[in-house]
């Protein structure tokens, strides 16, 4: 059924440039929900590239004890210290439980990969007051705003040549 709903469901909202750089620039902790040990699983590849540039990782899976050197937890509840941004790599039926998690934490945002498309979830999230990115790869948007993805020739839709934080 929430599949069926979301087929109909714009996330063009969830996908403002200027919140997408403001988490990217203000963001230090990330909770990655369903982040997995196998490297070659999205999430792992993901989660370590974040890491290597600069944030830290936190790893939410009951399945996994330690992820990318870092002690894993059950779910967002237990994670014990402040989260900025809540990273889900879950099937997107599980997104409204998961925003709810992360508005009960305090996260500041609400982080949705690629076909993590839930409006509920993302309603949850908003109205709590989270910034909210959906459909969008955490990874690919730091690369296109923070890294050197213009040097490769890639169009970043970037109109300055100018990196820096968005005030």
């Amino acid at each position: 059924m929430t599949a069926i709903m979301n087929l109909k469901f714009d996330v063009s909202k969830y996908q403002d440039k200027c919140i997408i750089q403001k988490v990217l620039h203000h963001a230090k902790i990330i909770a990655v929900v369903g982040l997995s040990s196998n490297v070659l699983r999205a999430s792992y590849f993901v989660a370590a590239y974040l890491q290597k540039n600069g944030y830290r990782i936190i790893p939410v899976n009951p399945r996994e004890t330690e992820i990318l050197g870092e002690k894993c937890y059950a779910s967002l509840v237990d994670v014990p210290i402040s989260i900025d941004v809540v990273n889900v790599f879950r099937d997107p039926d599980f997104l409204p439980d998961v925003a709810a998690d992360s508005v009960k934490i305090g996260a500041k945002n609400l982080w949705c990969q690629y076909t993590v498309v839930n409006k509920l979830g993302g309603q949850i999230a908003e109205k709590a007051g989270l910034s909210v990115v959906m459909d969008l790869c955490m990874k690919v948007e730091h690369a296109r705003y923070m890294g050197r993805m213009h040097w490769l020739g890639f169009n970043t839709n970037r109109i300055t040549s100018l990196r820096g934080p968005v005030k």
